[in-house]
């Protein structure tokens, strides 16, 4: 799995280099639907974006198949775990310090498709609010 992985993404990063593939959004893209709260858009709602992508239709059945095991993995360890021990730290402080104000900030992986960081602390009861930027605190 791992040679797989690694001949994958160098034919990705190869096609991205020779033009014939492009990335759907730009990190500018990112930064506009961020900074607008937008974050049910397109772009925050891939749950592989931010982990290369192996499954393609080109692929022969049996490195399908692999490639469908690798990018659940990925999507398991990289984002969703990550997310929880997030979104844990952040309850943790908040449970230790309750008299304390705090300010929270992620960066737009942490936002991006389901089992998003707001999602965990929603999902313990906390209330989020998306502010703008440039609003005072």
């Amino acid at each position: 799995q791992v040679v797989f992985a690694l001949n994958q993404t160098l034919l990705q990063q190869e096609s991205l280099r020779a033009g014939s593939f492009q990335i759907p959004y730009t990190t500018e893209d990112l930064i506009k639907h961020y900074n607008c709260g937008d974050l049910s858009s397109i772009i925050f709602n891939h749950d592989t974006s931010q982990v290369p992508n192996f499954i393609n239709a080109t692929l022969p059945a049996h490195e399908r198949i692999t490639a469908q095991e690798i990018d659940s993995y990925f999507r398991q360890e990289l984002i969703y775990k990550r997310n929880e021990r997030m979104g844990r730290r952040v309850k943790d402080l908040l449970e230790e310090y309750p008299d304390k104000s705090f300010f929270f900030a992620f960066g737009a992986g942490h936002f991006m498709g389901n089992n998003t960081v707001i999602d965990v602390l929603r999902r313990e009861g906390y209330e989020v609010e998306h502010t703008p930027a440039g609003q005072t605190i």
